[in-house]
C-alpha cells in the first residue's frame, strides 16, 4: 500500500522558529494541540500528519509539557541547540508576560461568578478542540504498522483506563506504551524481512 507524501517545507531561520511558536502559544487557550497540528501540518507544512502523530507521541511520553518537548525536537532538528532554544523561547515568552498580567488583574475578580463562568466555558471549548484534533489525526491510523484495528484497540484501551477507570497516566503509558512498542517492533521486523526476501528473489 502506498501513500502520497505531500511536498514539505521547513523553517528558514531561528527567527522564523521563534515567531511561529510565539503565534502558536498566543492561540493556545487551554491547550495547543489543535493549533500546533493546524500550524505545523496544514499551514506551514513542516511535517505530514503521520510525522506529527509520531513526534507528538514521543513528546507526550517524555517528561515535561508535551508541546515544549515538541518545539525542542523541531528546533533541534533544524538548527541544533540554538534552534531548540529559539523555539522554546517563542513558546514561553509572550504567554509568560500575558499570564503575569492576567494574574495581577484576575486577583481582584477571582470570586466573581462571571469570571468563573468564563473559565468554565473556555474549558469546554478546549476539550472540544482536543477531541476534534484527535478525530482529524485518526486518518493516519491506516498507516500505523500495527494495523488499523490494533491501533483503534489501543486508543480505546487508553481512553478506558485513563478516562473511565482513572488509572494514573504514567501507568497507562508504561503498560500500553510498552506493549504497543513491542507489537510495532515485531510488525516492522516482519515487514523488513518480507522486503528483503522480495528483493533477494528479484535478484540483481
Amino acid at each position: 500500500m502506498s501513500f502520497d507524501t505531500p511536498e514539505l517545507s521547513h523553517p528558514k531561520s531561528k527567527k522564523e522558529l521563534f515567531v511561529v511558536f510565539t503565534l502558536l502559544a498566543l492561540q493556545g487557550f487551554g491547550g495547543v494541540l489543535a493549533v500546533v497540528q493546524h500550524e505545523l501540518v496544514d499551514r506551514r507544512k513542516w511535517m505530514t500528519k503521520a510525522q506529527f502523530v509520531e513526534e507528538w507521541s514521543v513528546a507526550q511520553v517524555m517528561p515535561g509539557p508535551n508541546v515544549a518537548n515538541l518545539c525542542l525536537m523541531i528546533g533541534g532538528k533544524y538548527f541544533g541547540l540554538p534552534g531548540a532554544m529559539a523555539a522554546l523561547m517563542g513558546l514561553l515568552f509572550a504567554p509568560l508576560m500575558i499570564v503575569l498580567a492576567l494574574a495581577i488583574l484576575f486577583g481582584g475578580v477571582a470570586d466573581s461568578p462571571t469570571a468563573q463562568g468564563a473559565l468554565k466555558g473556555m474549558g469546554a471549548v478546549s476539550a472540544g478542540l482536543i477531541i476534534a484534533t484527535g478525530l482529524k489525526l485518526s486518518t493516519t491510523l491506516p498507516q500505523n504498522p500495527m494495523g488499523m484495528k490494533t491501533a483503534i484497540l489501543f486508543a480505546v484501551l487508553a481512553f478506558t483506563f485513563v478516562g473511565i477507570f482513572r488509572i494514573p497516566l504514567i501507568w497507562a503509558l508504561l503498560g500500553l506504551g510498552l506493549v504497543s512498542c513491542f507489537i510495532t517492533y515485531r510488525a516492522l521486523k516482519q515487514l523488513a524481512t518480507k522486503l528483503d526476501a522480495k528483493s533477494n528473489s528479484e535478484g540483481p
